[in-house]
């Protein structure tokens, strides 16, 4: 028989703890987007009269349908792009055991371990060169290079945990590896291919930097840019900052929503290959 002891107690008031730190930027967050633009008062006071001016001011004034359909594009085609060749590029990695494999498997690690900053002048200069800056390809091509190392790592260590049983019954039936893949294997990658798309999804979403350079001076915009032309080195208008932020996270939040049960296993799966 269950019984409440001070233990329980404990560690109910240590998770209502580590839940305050979590819920308390998000009230903050909200909060100040709903304040009229006169209130300086602490952002820990609730807000006496809401408005929703300033959603509407950031709507307008920031482009956020345009921003948020451009960073839509490329979050899409950067994702989908990094699901397709992570998943067929660690589908042979992680059923051929040879010794290349395996040093090719290392090598494509390695991409996760350097920065994207040590390549940021070469990389403008290639863009440049092939006419891309100031295009959505040139962020989509950078992403999908960028994040696929780690998408790789992911997934090869979740085909391991994979019987080969389920190949092996394909290829009697007469699928060749790529019918194999596509019809079989895949479908069950659905929990892994959940952790890397919302994963890939945030990251690509809240990135700042690199729309920054690819896209400057351009009517091209992602959120992130579009929101940062409200502050300014002397004026800085924050609550139209905040509420243009509560807009931005409401579709990568609706994602993670959705496959929030299957990121944790998915991830789970990668560690444990």
């Amino acid at each position: 028989m269950f019984r409440y002891t001070k233990g329980v107690l404990a560690r109910e008031v240590v998770m209502l703890l580590v839940a305050l730190v979590f819920v308390l930027p998000i009230y903050i967050l909200v909060n100040l987007s709903l304040r009229p633009a006169g209130d300086v008062s602490s952002p820990l006071r609730p807000v006496t009269a809401p408005t929703f001016d300033n959603y509407a001011a950031a709507w307008e004034q920031a482009g956020m349908a345009g921003a948020l359909l451009n960073s839509a594009i490329v979050t899409t085609v950067s994702v989908l792009l990094i699901v397709v060749i992570s998943s067929m590029a660690a589908y042979p990695l992680a059923r051929i055991t040879s010794g290349l494999s395996s040093t090719i498997f290392w090598l494509v690690l390695c991409g996760m371990l350097i920065p994207f900053q040590v390549a940021l002048i070469p990389l403008y200069q290639t863009m440049r060169d092939l006419g891309l800056l100031g295009s959505l390809w040139a962020l989509v091509i950078l992403y999908a290079g960028a994040q696929v190392p780690f998408s790789i790592f992911l997934y090869t260590g979740f085909l391991r945990t994979i019987p080969k049983e389920y190949e092996e019954a394909a290829s009697i039936d007469g699928a060749g590896a790529l019918r194999t893949f596509r019809s079989v294997v895949f479908p069950l990658l659905r929990p892994v291919t959940g952790t890397v798309v919302i994963l890939n999804a945030i990251t690509v979403w809240n990135d700042f930097l690199v729309p920054l350079l690819y896209l400057s001076g351009t009517p091209r915009q992602t959120v992130t840019v579009a929101l940062y032309a409200f502050v300014g080195q002397y004026v800085s208008n924050w609550p139209i900052v905040f509420a243009g932020l509560v807009i931005s996270i409401l579709p990568v939040l609706t994602v993670y929503f959705l496959l929030q049960r299957r990121i944790i296993s998915g991830f789970a799966g990668g560690l444990k290959g």
